[in-house]
């Protein structure tokens, strides 16, 4: 294959495409794959290492725990597809979905054809937007979420109290074919029988008592864009056949009015309880549950991807440090503790705790003694515990070693999926197991 066509070729991609031989130098790479990743176009990027450019790092990434699809595309042939974490032309962390092909040249050498999909700009997880993560399975609920906002359909997120699910919709919405429509957001917490229809219909002038003028609802104010049901469970079992009828027909009646209106309205809707058993209790509608949950997009609890409590809390911690005008940092101890914990608020006890850190820090440095955790009895038994080696381990270190126990036993002893877990490599694992006597 002539360079110059297969320049042509690959230009002709919309995503990011770059082409590799086996000893990871890149052989071509297209415009998009350039611009991303801060490569002059007219610059020679041939022979540099693909791990160079977007990892950023000195050694393949496959050496750093991460699956590579260049190792299972020269080993198999076959089409692999991984979420990773790369650095674009500003060194800004994002996350992208690779999709690595094996190619052939005319004289039959092969290479590995790289399409790169951003799942997220920089801009999208920025700090006020707390969509922060690059563990492997904070990258596959953004994958969802992103396949998620291309549909119509309605989307469920279930997920613990303060996991971020009203920034997951947001994350829908403005990625949707809705995005220049309006997000707007019902509370359904605080919805009864009196409320229900003028909240969400809205109302005539002289409807009720202080109805001094007309009032359009929620779901009208949502035409053309996205309503975002937040707490959906909470919703009365009276209103939910109601709220069914305009979910199906997009018509409704404001309160004391005649007209019969229409709204063109996509629904995403959120929980921390799990609907399919309430169903089963007799305590939510089933045909409203089915309407609800045609996408399910679970979001992890922070303490299922530890990994990312580092970034996310520096994220924050910036963020107070502008709001109070005034420059902090947390020594290596404190994060230590904060990835140790298991974070039962999530990241609004994250930002909590980071909050009451920063305005007791005297002179700005946040240790591990200024970080005041709400230890659970569970967590605080098992620190306080002697350890298999009597009392000579440091409580951080035998809380790590029961969670890393915990994760052999999630992932039935694979420890890959371990390291993954926990982001560090393999190699850094196996020196853990051999520590803790897990291995």
């Amino acid at each position: 294959m002539g360079a110059n066509l297969t320049q042509s070729l690959i230009d002709a991609q919309d995503h990011p495409f770059v082409l590799i031989d086996e000893e990871y130098r890149l052989v071509a790479a297209n415009l998009a794959y350039r611009r991303v990743y801060g490569l002059d176009e007219h610059a020679d990027v041939v022979g540099r290492h693909c791990y160079e450019v977007s990892h950023r790092l000195d050694r393949p990434c496959h050496l750093n725990g991460e699956d590579c699809p260049h190792r299972q595309v020269f080993a198999t042939g076959e089409t692999h597809e991984v979420l990773h974490t790369h650095y674009d032309a500003r060194g800004q962390a994002e996350q992208v979905r690779i999709r690595g092909h094996a190619i052939r040249g005319i004289d039959g050498q092969l290479w590995l054809g790289e399409s790169i999909e951003r799942l997220a700009t920089p801009e999208a997880h920025g700090c006020e937007g707390r969509m922060i993560g690059f563990s492997p399975r904070y990258l596959r609920m953004l994958q969802q979420l992103g396949q998620s906002a291309a549909s119509q359909a309605g989307v469920l997120l279930q997920g613990e109290s303060g996991v971020g699910k009203e920034l997951a919709a947001r994350f829908i919405h403005h990625r949707s074919p809705r995005a220049e429509g309006p997000l707007v957001t019902v509370d359904c917490t605080t919805l009864n029988g009196n409320l229900f229809e003028a909240e969400l219909f809205g109302h005539e002038r002289g409807a009720f008592t202080g109805s001094v003028g007309r009032r359009p609802g929620l779901f009208e104010q949502a035409d053309k864009g996205t309503l975002f049901l937040d707490e959906v469970g909470e919703l009365p079992l009276e209103l939910q056949a109601k709220l069914l009828r305009v979910l199906e027909t997009g018509e409704f009646r404001r309160v004391g009015g005649r007209n019969l209106l229409h709204a063109d309205v996509r629904v995403v809707a959120a929980t921390n309880r799990d609907l399919r058993q309430r169903v089963d209790e007799g305590s939510f509608r089933e045909d409203l549950y089915y309407r609800l949950a045609c996408i399910v997009v679970s979001l992890p609890a922070l303490r299922e991807r530890r990994e990312d409590i580092p970034a996310l809390a520096d994220a924050l911690l910036n963020q107070l440090c502008r709001e109070h005008g005034r420059p902090c940092y947390m020594t290596r101890e404190a994060v230590d503790c904060l990835i140790c914990y298991d974070f039962p608020g999530n990241i609004r006890e994250l930002k909590n705790v980071l909050q009451r850190a920063v305005a007791l820090s005297p002179d700005g440095v946040i240790d591990a003694g200024q970080i005041d955790l709400d230890v659970s009895r569970e967590r605080r038994a098992v620190s306080e515990a002697p350890s298999a080696e009597g009392s000579r381990g440091a409580p951080l270190q035998r809380v790590e070693s029961r969670y890393i126990a915990e994760l052999l036993a999630h992932h039935d002893g694979h420890r890959r999926r371990v390291a993954e877990a926990l982001g560090v490599s393999e190699r850094t694992l196996y020196r853990k197991l051999r520590r803790y006597g897990l291995g």
